[in-house]
C-alpha cells in the first residue's frame, strides 16, 4: 500500500493516519504491534492494567514492533502516578490522556519529550487541550463506544467545530470503522482518525471471544449511552445494561448508580465474557462489524476503501 504524508503521520512517525484506541480489556501489546506493523499507531490501554502489568505490557510491544506505539492513560485512573512514571522510565514516545484535565500532566511528559495527545468531546475542552499544549486532539463523537460526552454531540457536528476552534492536528473518533467513514470525517476536517470498536473484532484484541462474537451479531439500536449521572459509557445491551435503566428510569442518583456497577463489572463482561451481568462496552458501529480479521487485515481494508474513496467519492 501506497504511504501517506499529513501532520498526523509526520507526529507519529507512522505511514497511515489511522489510529487503534487504547480501550480497556482489549487492547494490549498483541494488538497495538500488530496495527503498528501493519502502518497505523497502536495503543496500549492502560485503563486495566495494574502498574507491572503496564510495564509488561510496553516492554514486549518494544519486542514485537520496532515502529511507533503509545498508551492511552485515563486520567482518573488511581495509580496514575506510577503509569506515568513507567512510561517515562520505559520511554514510551506517545501518550493519549482522557477522562481528565489535560493540564495535569502535558507539561511533565511534554518535558520527556512525548509527544501528548488528549481525547475530547467538545470544542470547548479542544481549545483547554491546545492551550494545556497538546500536540493533537481526538475528537470523539456520541457514537463512541466506551466513556463518551454528557452532551451528546455525533461526530458529524462536533468535527467541524473542533477544527475551526485549534489549530493543532484533530483525529476523529465515534462511529468510523470503514475507509468510508474515515473519508467522511477527513472531509469534515480531520487530520486522522481513531478506530475503536471494529479492533476489538480482532484475534489479537485480549477481549473475551464471546464479546466478539456478540458485537458481530448486533444490529442498529443495539447500543445505547447510559450512566450519565455518573460516566457516561456507551454499552451493548443485556441484562446489567437494563438495571442500570430501569435505575435511571426511578430517577436513581449517582451513588445509586455506582452501588449497582460495583467493581470488576467491566472485566466480566469484556475479558471474562459475561454477557448478561458484565459492562459491555462498544460503540453504535458495532452494528456494521460482521467478521472477526486480523488488526493488519483492519488497518489494510479502511486504508484501502479510504484511498478508493478519494479516487472515486461518488
Amino acid at each position: 500500500m501506497q504511504s501517506f504524508s499529513n501532520r498526523i503521520t509526520q507526529l507519529f512517525h507512522i505511514e497511515y493516519p489511522i489510529i487503534q484506541a487504547g480501550m480497556i480489556w482489549t487492547s494490549g501489546w498483541k494488538l497495538a504491534s500488530a496495527v503498528s506493523n501493519a502502518g497505523g499507531l497502536g495503543l496500549i490501554g492502560s485503563g486495566s492494567m495494574y502498574p507491572d502489568v503496564l510495564r509488561e505490557h510496553i516492554q514486549k510491544c518494544k519486542k514485537a514492533t520496532s515502529k511507533p506505539f503509545g498508551v492511552n492513560v485515563p486520567l482518573l485512573y488511581p495509580d496514575i502516578e506510577q503509569h506515568i512514571q513507567i512510561i517515562i522510565e520505559e520511554k514510551v514516545p506517545i501518550v493519549f490522556t482522557s477522562a481528565g484535565n489535560p493540564k495535569t500532566w502535558t507539561a511533565k511528559l511534554k518535558e520527556q519529550g512525548i509527544v501528548v495527545v488528549h481525547v475530547v468531546s467538545s470544542s470547548k475542552f479542544a481549545k483547554k487541550s491546545e492551550e494545556a499544549g497538546c500536540d493533537a486532539v481526538v475528537a470523539e463523537g456520541f457514537e463512541a463506544g466506551g466513556h463518551n460526552g454528557r452532551e451528546e454531540t455525533t461526530t458529524f457536528v462536533l468535527i467541524p467545530a473542533v477544527r475551526q476552534a485549534v489549530n493543532i492536528p484533530v483525529i476523529a473518533a465515534g462511529g468510523i470503522a470503514t475507509g468510508r467513514q474515515m473519508f467522511a470525517a477527513m472531509a469534515l476536517g480531520a487530520d486522522g482518525v481513531q478506530v475503536g470498536s471494529r479492533f476489538v473484532c480482532t484475534p489479537e484484541a485480549s477481549n473475551h471471544q464471546s464479546f466478539k462474537d456478540a458485537i458481530i451479531h448486533s444490529n442498529e439500536g443495539d447500543t445505547m449511552l447510559s450512566m450519565k449521572k455518573t460516566v457516561p459509557v456507551r454499552l451493548l445491551k443485556n441484562h446489567f445494561f437494563e438495571e442500570v435503566k430501569n435505575l435511571e428510569d426511578k430517577g436513581a442518583s449517582a451513588e445509586d448508580l455506582n452501588r449497582l456497577l460495583g467493581r470488576g463489572r467491566a472485566k466480566k463482561g469484556m475479558f471474562e465474557g459475561d454477557l448478561d451481568n458484565g459492562e459491555l462496552e462498544i460503540g453504535q458501529v458495532s452494528a456494521l462489524i460482521k467478521e472477526i480479521k486480523p488488526a493488519a487485515d483492519v488497518v489494510a481494508e479502511i486504508w484501502r476503501d479510504f484511498t478508493q474513496a478519494v479516487q472515486h467519492p461518488f
